[in-house]
């Protein structure tokens, strides 16, 4: 296997040659032993998963094109899995995905944010030190991003929607479906039982040996603890998305219009036929979801590796009015089905799916893996 990206060099190419480099350097195996260390063997392959510019299925199967069988690198596809599985349940839950997804969450005494948090002055060495890398990369090890959700939610006592909104703002990988239904589960409102973390558990998968802070203490005494001093500030959000300012290029509509946007970039896709290539930003859209100048720029950085594409700052409806007149019509807009983009016209190709035939809702990821399993190669 080629040489691991360490974690001191995380920086995210846009290219689409580099990123298919990492692609094929993933090794699934060390993947599952490692993961959930800050420094473990993770693929960092997120970003392009989730702005659509590579497919689960598309990683799967480059994987196990390479030998691997596929019950070797069980926990591997399980986390790609996971993915989908989120995206599911935003299919079939639609908005109310933003909502407590099983029942209301425990104890809540807030919906703000907790001000150590957003200023990384929790005084937990490793997650502040995580938030101010994440600040400067967009990026969060998984396992640091159910630390920050736990100790906001579970310690500080604050309703998820609020925190879960900073964190997606800030993540270059920002996917709503898995960064929504992950608050829910640590915060117990998607899940059978909060999760907790203690310093302990902590300084293992950071490799620090903090101690006597809030945190360290077994997880049942935090459980029942009051709101640590360090976290009882707290502070209202103001996320705004900076869009560019560009004039709308000229549209010809006697050719379909491919929609490309924040969760569409896949440069093969329909690559071959004539059309107008469109990377839509639509204001509406990040007024509801907001993300910060870093992650637009990526966005449009990534957007470069489709051939011809404009970006177009505006609503759908802008661009489908332009069909009225045109013999295409509506169906001169093509897009990629999204829960996300429902409201677009025209054609809706779908997406390329690990498990394809396993969809509807299911309560917990365990029954959907089940499913998935009869599937497996």
């Amino acid at each position: 296997m080629s040489e691991l990206i360490s974690k001191s060099e995380i920086s995210f190419p846009t290219d689409y040659g580099s990123i298919m480099e990492r692609v094929n350097r993933i090794n699934p195996v060390q993947y599952g032993k490692t993961r959930n260390f800050v420094d473990g063997a993770v693929t960092y392959l997120s970003p392009y998963i989730s702005r659509g510019v590579i497919s689960t299925k598309q990683v799967k199967d480059i994987v196990l094109a390479k030998g691997y069988h596929s019950a070797a690198i069980d926990k591997f596809l399980q986390e790609l899995a996971w993915r989908e599985y989120f995206q599911r349940v935003w299919q079939a839950k639609g908005d109310e995905l933003f909502k407590d997804l099983k029942q209301p969450q425990p104890d809540v005494l807030h919906d703000t944010m907790p001000t150590a948090i957003a200023t990384a002055e929790t005084g937990i060495a490793a997650i502040d030190k995580s938030i101010k890398e994440f600040y400067e990369t967009g990026y969060l090890h998984n396992h640091v991003r159910m630390y920050v959700a736990s100790i906001t939610c579970n310690i500080g006592k604050a309703h998820w929607p609020a925190p879960a909104q900073w964190m997606y703002y800030h993540l270059l990988d920002g996917d709503l479906a898995s960064n929504t239904c992950s608050w829910q589960w640590v915060a117990g409102a998607f899940s059978s039982k909060k999760y907790y973390c203690n310093q302990e558990n902590i300084n293992r998968y950071t490799h620090s040996f903090q101690q006597n802070t809030f945190l360290d203490a077994p997880t049942e005494i935090l459980s029942q603890a009051p709101i640590p001093e360090a976290l009882k500030a707290t502070t209202n959000l103001n996320l705004t998305t900076p869009l560019p300012s560009l004039l709308k290029p000229v549209i010809d509509t006697t050719k379909p219009t491919l929609i490309y946007n924040s969760y569409n970039l896949d440069p093969l896709w329909r690559k071959d036929e004539d059309a107008n290539r469109v990377l839509l930003l639509e204001p509406s859209h990040f007024q509801k979801h907001p993300v910060s100048e870093k992650v637009i720029e990526f966005i449009i950085a990534l957007s470069r590796n489709i051939a011809n594409v404009r970006i177009w700052v505006g609503e759908i409806g802008e661009l489908g009015a332009l069909y009225k007149t045109s013999e295409l019509g509506p169906l001169g807009i093509i897009s990629k089905e999204h829960p996300a983009f429902i409201h677009y016209p025209g054609q809706k190709d779908a997406r390329e799916w690990m498990y394809p035939g396993v969809t509807g809702y299911f309560g917990s990821f365990f029954s959907y893996w089940k499913k998935c399993e009869k599937q497996r190669q």
